[in-house]
């Protein structure tokens, strides 16, 4: 579990990123910011954005679904960020004021969010911490204009501009307010003594009986505290609620995915999604609609054809994964050709120059450099040796029925087409086995293996048959 301790007492700038909610839109079991944007949870990209922003000090508030979200968030940033609990879900505020009772130093400069905005980033928060910062205000809020405001809190001025408070789109008195464009995406800037005393004094004065962290703005302006806001993207804001507004936040995800790539020298071309966690070098090309997910490293020069999918896949310079192969945990070397239509399972391993052909299946196997399988062949547990070349409608019969057993190949053999090939078994340095063989014992080096039945011809015999056929069947 993360630590609930207090913070480190020498932190000057720290992020408080509210996390608690049920998320009841979602209609799921899982907690709604552990569902994932191209490959990380939402809640990953604010902390992200945090730590970037510079904040040595990054508190989570946790509530639904706690254990999952901490375990999370502990693989994934480990001591750099920490977590506390709010018992009971009583709105923003209280989330806040819970969040704000594990820091420890009262002068720092806090930086209030939410934990469900994927597409927020370092630069955003950076924006409104320099503006409080610049201002001197006791509050510094982040603001932008939208062409519909519906469902967003407002920003509510005076007539010299001056903000005097948030309201959310339940508590708006009248059609005037709910005109106003300029709404609230969520970034709160202070003084966390400061920020505290406000928030200890807030009451549920709302249509929904919780404590707002809106309600600060308008605490602050009453008592004379100067509130400064400072326009943000229109990106920030974008908060996922449902899997509508989820599907749309991958969407604008894996488009700034794409472009990040492609300023980095990758060719990528549309359609193709490629998760946050994946690694391109550049001159790398990746085709229309290929998927690249998890941990998958592409090298530099190597194309991923149309349609591909390589899920933890590690890819190596000037390699080749023609049109729709799926690779699934398997490792490609250096000048290697895969596909089309190849399927790479787990554990595969192909080193430089190996080709791997249409509708050729490979799990938990090793192919040396130059060792080549091109046509219609399923190969499980291997062992393939340099050079060695399988051919068309080869099987490693690998399962028995309760074990998996291991075909060893070895350098410069040759496997004629349509043979099979009974684990555990090995084919010897240079050996050449006859098509259409059922090997089942060891084939020495240099050796010649013929496993198949003695081929019989019946003299007129074809004639006769069609006869006997025909009479059957009534024609």
């Amino acid at each position: 579990m993360l630590s609930s301790r207090p913070g480190p007492q020498m932190a000057t700038q720290t992020a408080i990123i509210l996390a608690a909610g049920l998320g009841k839109r979602m209609k799921s079991a899982l907690p709604k910011v552990l569902h994932p944007v191209a490959g990380r949870p939402l809640l990953h990209y604010p902390v992200r954005a945090a730590l970037d922003a510079g904040c040595d000090d990054v508190v989570v508030v946790v509530g639904h679904g706690r254990d999952l979200v901490q375990q999370y968030l502990q693989n994934a940033f480990d001591s750099r960020v920490r977590t506390v609990v709010q018992e009971t879900q009583r709105g923003t505020g209280d989330a806040a004021r819970v969040g704000l009772a594990a820091l420890g130093k009262d002068d720092a400069t806090v930086v209030v969010f939410y934990g469900d905005v994927p597409l927020i980033e370092a630069a955003d928060l950076r924006l409104v911490l320099e503006h409080r910062k610049a201002s001197h205000g006791s509050l510094a809020i982040a603001t932008c204009k939208v062409a519909d405001p519906t469902g967003y809190g407002r920003i509510i001025r005076d007539e010299r501009r001056v903000v005097v408070a948030i309201r959310e789109q339940r508590d708006l008195e009248n059609d005037d307010q709910r005109a106003i464009q300029e709404i609230n995406p969520g970034i709160y800037v202070a003084q966390v003594a400061w920020l505290r005393e406000m928030l200890a004094s807030l009451e549920p004065k709302n249509a929904q009986g919780e404590l707002y962290m809106t309600d600060v703005v308008e605490r602050a302006a009453k008592r004379g505290e100067h509130v400064t806001a400072i326009d943000a993207r229109e990106s920030v804001l974008f908060g996922v609620n449902d899997r509508v507004q989820l599907f749309e936040a991958e969407k604008r995800m894996h488009r700034r995915i794409r472009a990040k790539h492609q300023r980095a020298g990758v060719t990528v071309r549309g359609g193709a999604l490629i998760d946050d966690s994946v690694e391109i070098e550049p001159d790398a090309h990746v085709d229309t609609n290929a998927v690249l997910r998890g941990e998958t490293r592409v090298g530099a020069r190597a194309h991923v054809g149309v349609g591909a999918v390589l899920v933890d896949v590690v890819v190596g310079a000037d390699a080749v994964i023609k049109a729709y192969s799926v690779l699934e945990k398997s490792r490609v070397g250096e000048r290697a050709k895969v596909g089309p239509f190849s399927h790479l399972r787990e554990g595969s391993e192909l080193a430089e120059e190996v080709h791997v052909g249409n509708f050729v299946e490979t799990k938990k196997t090793k192919m040396a450099k130059g060792a080549k399988a091109n046509h219609l062949s399923y190969l499980g547990d291997g062992v393939i040796g340099e050079r060695a070349n399988i051919g068309a409608g080869t099987i490693f019969c690998n399962y028995d029925g309760v074990n998996k057993h291991t075909t060893t190949i070895e350098k410069d053999a040759f496997i004629g087409s349509d043979s099979q090939l009974v684990a555990p078994v090995t084919v010897g340095e240079g050996a050449y086995v006859a098509t259409g063989s059922t090997v089942t014992k060891d084939v020495p080096k240099d050796a010649l293996a013929i496993g198949r039945a003695k081929q019989e011809n019946k003299e007129g015999y074809a004639s006769k048959l069609k006869a006997r056929m025909k009479t059957r069947s009534g024609k």
